[in-house]
């Protein structure tokens, strides 16, 4: 098969570094790449939000599958403008991307299914926004309706921060059209994880379980960030609780859309909260999580290009995961700064050293290469330096070694991912 992986982030690096592994992968390209995805396909001149662009690429390239890898195109509909071309691939549809595109429409699908979520409120206007907050207290959860790249979340610990994050989303145009509504729904007290799920529109296929730290700072402090680090397994999501996710959360939302006439094909996320009383959603992605991804992919023993083809046409039921049983920790090194303004075009030295032990893998996630061939930084969240072992506290230890050799001052990492897990610790991992 030729293969297309739409995306230059460090997701695409782990799709593109897992689908070329397989013998049934003849050929494979990317749109735009990154710096280090180059070393493995053919990186193609175009932007992974230029719909047509793309299409055009895939028929020129004689792609037989194109893997979607962020929520952009997805929701702008590059799926269906290649099915139009007789090109498979790997995503939602335009309609059905709407459970990401709009928090709004997720979370009353999941009323209408009696799927569990936390109670909300959707605002158009910040007066009955801001009077909503007055009534309800803090802490709460102030979100962006549309996409805003893993940065329209605010979760308030007080009022004047919720106050501050209608006002910035509702009338000073923070997130553009991304907020010009807000979600503001109540606070979950437990432990975040997320559960991937393979959708052909009917049949579905879990994956492993992970867990994501989303905020910049050590301890669960400052901004949110589209993800500061990952682990697989997380130890909240056991068999029990797996199951439980599936038949209360996933299974109901992928026969809703199908029922609503937007059948879901794809892999659909789940981000949870698991609380006392069970799991809830607190919401969809319609692609697969970053760093999520690049846990996942270190821990699949499957060929992963049969079973996304397999998704791609509806053919789920014909094919099977399995996972090597051992842990995955990924530690996202970051340009300072990020998530506000960051510099580019530093050099980003000792990644042949941090990618010579044993059991890493560098995942480039904002990169790229100068016409001398050093690697540049380009981006917010930069590298993605993922390890496996045995155990979790192994891989913790072999990811942060490999951090260590790296040769970029102008990076940071935060130093805890994985402490909860390793502790037994329950409450809000972020």
């Amino acid at each position: 098969m030729r293969v297309l992986v739409v995306g230059g982030g460090g997701r695409e690096h782990a799709l593109v570094w897992a689908l070329a592994a397989s013998p049934l992968c003849r050929a494979i390209f990317a749109a735009p790449g990154n710096g280090g995805i180059a070393a493995l396909a053919e990186c193609l001149p175009v932007g992974a939000g230029d719909i047509g662009g793309l299409v055009a690429a895939a028929r020129r390239k004689a792609i037989d599958l194109v893997v979607v890898g962020p929520e952009a195109p997805l929701a702008e509909g590059l799926v269906d403008r290649l099915a139009e071309q007789g090109i498979a691939a790997f995503g939602p549809s335009r309609t059905a991307a709407r459970l990401e595109a709009s928090k709004g429409f997720a979370k009353a699908l999941c009323g209408r299914h009696g799927i569990p979520t936390a109670a909300y409120r959707r605002f158009t206007e910040s007066a009955p926004a801001l009077a909503y907050l007055r009534t309800a207290g803090a802490p709460i959860v102030v979100k962006a309706d549309g996409l805003a790249a893993g940065k329209g979340v605010t979760v308030a610990t007080n009022l004047q921060q919720a106050e501050r994050a209608v006002v910035e989303a509702l009338d000073e145009g923070r997130f553009g059209a991304a907020g010009a509504a807000v979600v503001i729904e109540e606070f979950l007290e437990g432990e975040e994880a997320s559960l991937h799920a393979l959708v052909d529109g009917t049949a579905l296929l879990p994956l492993a379980g992970a867990q994501d730290y989303k905020q910049v700072g050590e301890g669960g402090r400052g901004a949110n960030t589209g993800g500061m680090g990952s682990l697989s397994p997380a130890p909240v999501l056991d068999a029990a609780m797996t199951r439980r996710v599936l038949d209360e959360i996933l299974r109901p939302t992928a026969a809703a859309m199908a029922a609503e006439g937007a059948p879901f094909r794809g892999v659909l996320y789940a981000g949870l909260m698991i609380t006392r009383t069970g799991p809830k959603l607190i919401e969809y992605n319609v692609r697969f999580g970053d760093p999520e991804c690049q846990v996942l992919c270190a821990r699949l023993k499957s060929d992963l290009l049969p079973v996304l083809a397999a998704a791609a046409r509806g053919q789920l039921d014909r094919v099977a995961l399995e996972w090597h049983d051992r842990a995955a920790l990924c530690v996202v090194v970051a340009a300072s700064g990020y998530p506000g303004s960051y510099d580019k075009g530093s050099v980003v030295g000792g990644l042949a050293a941090a990618g010579a032990l044993p059991d890493v893998e560098i995942f480039h996630a904002g990169t790229r290469r100068s016409p001398s061939g050093r690697i540049l930084a380009d981006g917010g969240r930069v590298l993605g330096v993922t390890a496996t072992a045995p155990s979790l506290a192994g891989a913790r230890a072999q990811a942060y070694a490999a951090v260590d050799r790296l040769d970029w001052p102008q990076g940071f990492c935060r130093r805890d991912i994985g402490w909860r897990a390793l502790n037994g610790a329950r409450g809000k991992v972020a």
